[in-house]
């Protein structure tokens, strides 16, 4: 079984909802990794040197590799990624291997032979 690793960057109000999303899609359990930082492509305004943000998370998914497209989709659509720039970002990348997954394992065998 081959998995991948998405990874969302989202608003800390916006994060049940990213996971809850990604749960329906597939997704077996997540990761959060709090007061996550960045700069998109227009900088936040300022106030005396104090950056005007909304505080962000990373959330981390280890997802097989059939689920993971259509988690990634849902996560975008729930967290309105392509509707409103600064919203969020998400994406996977190849995970070569993983150990600590056998209960996950048995769960997906089951429902990925269901949707293939």
């Amino acid at each position: 079984m081959r998995f991948k690793l998405l990874i969302a960057l989202v608003d800390d109000s916006n994060t049940d909802n990213i996971m809850t999303a990604a749960r329906k899609a597939g997704a077996t359990g997540a990761t959060v990794v709090g007061d996550a930082r960045g700069e998109g492509l227009n900088p936040k305004k300022t106030f005396f040197g104090l950056t005007l943000e909304a505080q962000r998370n990373m959330v981390l998914f280890v997802v097989e590799e059939h689920l993971s497209r259509n988690i990634l989709e849902c996560i975008a659509q729930e967290g309105g990624f392509d509707e409103n720039p600064g919203s969020g970002v998400a994406f996977q990348v190849d995970v070569e291997d993983a150990v600590g997954l056998g209960g996950q394992i048995m769960c997906l065998m089951d429902e990925v032979e269901n949707k293939l």
